[in-house]
């Protein structure tokens, strides 16, 4: 169909152009990561004033930056100064938090090579200072979140260490884990299970 405009010009598609597909909203948190939504629950945390958890800065050193024009800059080459250590950090009722969050699209288990040996080494430190570590893992294929304390954690770890298996499987995860049911607001209330372990 030939489409006349104004000015006078034609114009007749040559080839048929694809309908953009219409977003599919049924579900809240489709394309989410792990990390967002544990941004969206330290939000609502803060907002109703039950804790300030926040997710801590990448330490990086800025070694070239471009200036293209006037008004702006684009960084060109950066390193890391120091491994970060854990991905989140906060107070809960006079309690230190310090904890990892980790996504697998594994549907039996977790690779241990996605934790570094300076996180468990920090996680560690935590714990022997008294503050609360532990490590939040969601199974994207299957939707499933878990709360693994440090102290099942250090227990896989050093399994590992000594030969065992390189992950943690499900069931593991299923039988010394927590799992964490997804509800409206938070979604990934993981609180919930620090208030009933240690408050």
């Amino acid at each position: 169909m030939a489409i006349q405009y104004p000015n006078g010009k034609v114009y007749t598609p040559t080839k048929k152009t694809k309908t953009p597909k219409q977003k599919d909203y049924s579900f809240s948190n489709r394309g989410k990561t792990l990390e967002d939504e544990i941004n969206d629950a330290n939000e609502y945390y803060l907002a109703h004033d039950i804790a300030v958890i926040y997710k801590k800065p990448i330490p990086i050193q800025v070694v070239k930056v471009d200036y293209p024009s006037r008004s702006s800059a684009v960084i060109k080459e950066a390193y890391y100064r120091t491994p970060s250590t854990t991905d989140f950090n906060g107070v809960y009722k006079g309690k230190y938090i310090d904890f990892e969050a980790k996504e697998t699209e594994n549907k039996t288990s977790f690779p241990l090579k996605n934790v570094h040996l300076h996180q468990v080494e920090h996680m560690g430190r935590v714990v022997q200072q008294l503050g609360i570590s532990f490590l939040l893992v969601r199974f994207s294929t299957a939707d499933r979140y878990f709360y693994l304390s440090y102290e099942h954690l250090k227990f896989f770890w050093d399994r590992m260490l000594s030969g065992g298996r390189k992950s943690i499987t499900l069931g593991e995860f299923e039988e010394y884990g927590i799992e964490i049911t997804p509800k409206y607001a938070p979604r990934v209330n993981y609180l919930k299970i620090v208030n009933d372990l240690y408050v």
